[in-house]
């Protein structure tokens, strides 16, 4: 087996919407119901049980219990809850949710914006609406949903270990308009108050850098396995091999020590903010 996994851009979560979809309608029909009376029951259009039987919108965790007891489904529809809500991703994403999601240990080094788990609403639907080629509106919210989903790691327990190394062009660059940048600079300065969580600038003025090559998220596993991910234009690698994990995780010691201190990083962050 390679020791890194490419997930091709083109490649959807249709396929387990249309298996769930049709399990379904199956298990719906057998219950002798119609769509406009399981949307009846679970606060839902017949059009909309249309859409998630063909596959065509994602049914939400709690659609998805409720489905579950009222046509007898017992537990086949919510046990695909975690598949089905994978593809709520872009599908360069889904292996490296699902790992993030279960990580004992977080390290993220940032160029271009905000990290997603770092991002509020506001500044998260600007980057979603800029991005090339466009979004439709309902993939637009499928993905924010999912993003801000992925924040819930704030308040798991036991709690993650979580650094953020962020490029200080980053936090200059008010992406969304300014009342989403002083939006997004303040849930830093909360964000950064847990003490799990560290945050460092690395500044612009720093005459030596370690991650020319590029963002890259490292990964420990809750049995030990050590896991790097890297994204590009969405084209991404889930790396295991540990040569390769090695590699970054001495690139990302490297950064740490260049960037500012998490306390210089505050300072750096509470200026921005009173100087606009």
């Amino acid at each position: 087996m390679s020791d890194e996994v490419q997930q091709p851009e083109h490649e959807s979560g249709t396929g387990v919407l249309w298996l769930f979809g049709r399990q379904l309608k199956l298990l719906r029909e057998r219950a002798g119901m119609d769509r406009a009376k399981l949307g009846s029951l679970t606060g839902y259009s017949a059009s909309t049980i249309a859409s998630f039987e063909q596959g065509r919108r994602i049914p939400p965790p709690k659609f998805i219990d409720r489905a579950d007891e009222l046509v007898g489904a017992g537990g086949v529809l919510s046990a695909s809850k975690p598949e089905v809500a994978r593809a709520q991703y872009p599908a360069f994403f889904r292996d490296a949710a699902k790992l993030e999601a279960e990580a004992l240990v977080l390290q993220v080094y940032a160029v271009h914006a905000v990290p997603g788990l770092l991002q509020t609403e506001q500044y998260a639907r600007a980057i979603f609406a800029m991005w090339r080629p466009q979004l439709e509106e309902e993939v637009i919210e499928q993905r924010l949903t999912a993003r801000l989903a992925r924040q819930e790691i704030f308040e798991r327990r036991p709690a993650p270990r979580l650094s953020f190394v962020i490029e200080e062009a980053v936090l200059m660059r008010p992406l969304g308009g300014e009342a989403a940048w002083r939006g997004q600079l303040e849930h830093l300065l909360l964000i950064e108050e847990k003490r799990n969580v560290e945050i460092q600038v690395m500044p612009m003025s720093c005459q030596e850098h370690a991650g020319l090559a590029g963002p890259f998220t490292l990964m420990e596993m809750k049995d030990g396995r050590r896991i790097a991910y890297a994204e590009v234009q969405g084209d991404s690698r889930v790396h295991t091999e540990r040569q390769k994990v090695r590699e970054l995780e001495c690139t990302y010691g490297s950064l740490r020590a260049q960037a500012h201190t998490p306390a210089e990083s505050r300072s750096l962050i509470e200026k921005l903010l009173g100087e606009r």
